[in-house]
C-alpha cells in the first residue's frame, strides 16, 4: 500500500522522501522478525484469539497511522503492524492445514496465499489512487475498515483452539526448523520470492520510463500481473495436491528464461504485458508451491512452521527490491531489476541441479 503514498507522506509530515520510503522497509523487518516471535509467544493461546488479536492489534495501528501527525509515531507503527500482519499470517497458515486432511495441505495454502496475493498486488494501485483522491490517510482508514469483516468472520469461524495445543514444545519444534531440508526450502522460497519482487517493485518505472506507456496504463499493468499471480498460486494449489515435484523442477528451470526475455521485451508494450502475465504466474505459481513445501517439511514444527514459510515469503520480498534497487542505481537502467530477477531464478535453478536430487534439495517428497 505505501509505495504509492511515500511523496504524499513525505510532503505532510515534512520528511524527506527517503524517510518517507523507509516506512516500507520497517514493515518488511518487522515482518520477518515478528513472524517467528510472534508464532512462538501464541503457541499456546487458542488459535481464534491469537487470530482476533492480531488482527484487532493491525486495526488500531492504522487508525494510530491515520490520525498522527508525527513521523516517528508513523514509524512506530509500521513495525507494530507488520508484527500483528506477521503473527496472523504465521497462525493463519498452521490454522489452514488443520481444517484439512492432509492431501489437501497444499490447496489450503494455496487459497490462503491467493488471498496475500491479491492484496499484495492491488494495494499498489489502490493505495496510489485513495492518496490521490483523499489523501495518504484515507488509504490508512480503508485499510482498518477492510478488516473489521474480517475480524467479525474470525470470531465466527476461526476454531477456538487447535488439537493438542498443550503439547506444544518450542524447542523441539526450533529445532526442526533449523534442520538442513527447511532450511534449504526456505532459501529457495526466499530466492524465488526475491526474483519475483525484483520486478514487481520496478514494474511501474519501467512502464513509465522504458516502455513510454502513459502513467495511466500502469494500473493495468499492474492488474495484469495480478491476473497471473492469482491463476498462477490457484494452478499450483491445484496441482500439489495430485504430485506436482516434476512440474515444480521444470517451472523453476523455465523462471530465469522468462525474466530474461522479459527484459529484452521491455520496450514493446504488447511483448511486456504478454510476459508480465507469464511471469507473474509462473512466479507466484512456484512461490506458493515452494512456501507449502516449507510447511510440508516443517510439518513436525505446527506452530512455528507457518511463521518460517512467512520468513521465508518477506526475506524474499525485502532483499530482492533492494538488490534491484543497488543495479539499477549503478547503471541507470531500469531494466537491471529484471536482470536481478533473472540472475536469482538462475539461483535457485543452481541450487536444485547442485543438490543430490530434487528431493534431497528441497527436502521434499513428492506429494502424491
Amino acid at each position: 500500500m505505501l509505495s504509492g503514498l511515500v511523496p504524499g507522506i513525505a510532503q505532510d509530515l515534512a520528511v524527506s522522501v527517503g524517510a518517507a520510503a523507509s516506512l516500507t522497509s520497517a514493515y518488511a523487518i518487522g515482518m520477518i522478525l515478528g513472524a517467528p516471535v510472534m508464532a512462538a509467544l501464541s503457541a499456546r493461546w487458542p488459535r481464534r484469539r491469537a487470530l482476533a488479536g492480531f488482527l484487532a492489534a493491525f486495526v488500531v495501528v492504522h487508525v494510530i497511522g491515520a490520525v498522527t501527525t508525527n513521523f516517528a509515531v508513523l514509524f512506530g507503527t509500521r513495525i507494530v503492524a507488520a508484527i500483528a500482519n506477521a503473527g496472523f499470517l504465521a497462525v493463519a497458515m498452521s490454522v489452514a492445514t488443520t481444517l484439512v486432511p492432509a492431501s489437501r495441505h497444499a490447496r489450503a495454502t494455496a487459497v490462503l496465499l491467493s488471498g496475500v496475493t491479491l492484496s499484495c498486488v492491488a494495494g499498489v494501485p489502490a493505495g496510489a489512487l485513495l492518496g490521490e483522491w483523499s489523501g495518504w490517510r484515507s488509504a490508512f482508514w480503508a485499510v482498518a475498515a477492510l478488516c473489521l469483516p474480517a475480524l467479525a468472520l474470525v470470531f465466527r469461524r476461526a476454531p477456538a483452539d487447535a488439537a493438542g495445543r498443550e503439547d506444544v514444545s518450542i524447542r523441539r519444534e526450533a529445532r526442526v526448523v533449523a534442520s538442513r531440508p527447511v532450511r534449504r526450502a526456505m532459501v529457495l522460497a526466499a530466492v524465488v520470492n526475491g526474483a519475483t519482487f525484483a520486478t514487481f517493485a520496478y514494474l511501474a518505472v519501467i512502464a513509465t520510463d522504458i516502455t513510454h506507456l502513459p502513467g495511466a496504463a500502469v494500473p493495468a499493468l499492474l492488474a495484469a500481473f495480478g491476473v497471473g499471480a492469482f491463476v498462477g498460486v490457484t494452478t499450483a494449489g491445484r496441482r500439489a495436491d495430485g504430485g506436482f515435484g516434476r512440474g515444480l523442477l521444470l517451472a523453476v528451470c523455465a523462471l530465469p528464461a522468462g525474466w530474461a526475455v522479459l527484459a529484452a521485451t521491455s520496450p514493446y508494450p504488447v511483448p511486456l504485458f504478454i510476459m508480465t502475465i507469464l511471469q507473474g504466474g509462473l512466479s507466484f505459481g512456484i512461490g506458493s508451491t515452494l512456501v507449502t513445501r516449507v510447511m510440508r517439511t516443517a510439518s513436525q514444527a505446527p506452530s512455528l512452521g507457518g511463521s518460517f514459510a512467512t520468513v521465508a515469503l518477506n526475506a524474499g520480498a525485502f532483499s530482492g527490491p533492494l538488490a534491484a534497487g543497488v543495479v539499477t542505481e549503478t547503471t541507470g537502467d531500469y531494466r537491471g531489476a529484471v536482470w536481478v530477477s533473472a540472475a536469482l531464478a538462475a539461483m535457485a535453478v543452481g541450487a536444485v541441479a547442485a543438490s543430490r536430487g530434487w528431493g534431497a534439495g528441497v527436502g521434499v517428497e513428492e506429494a502424491g
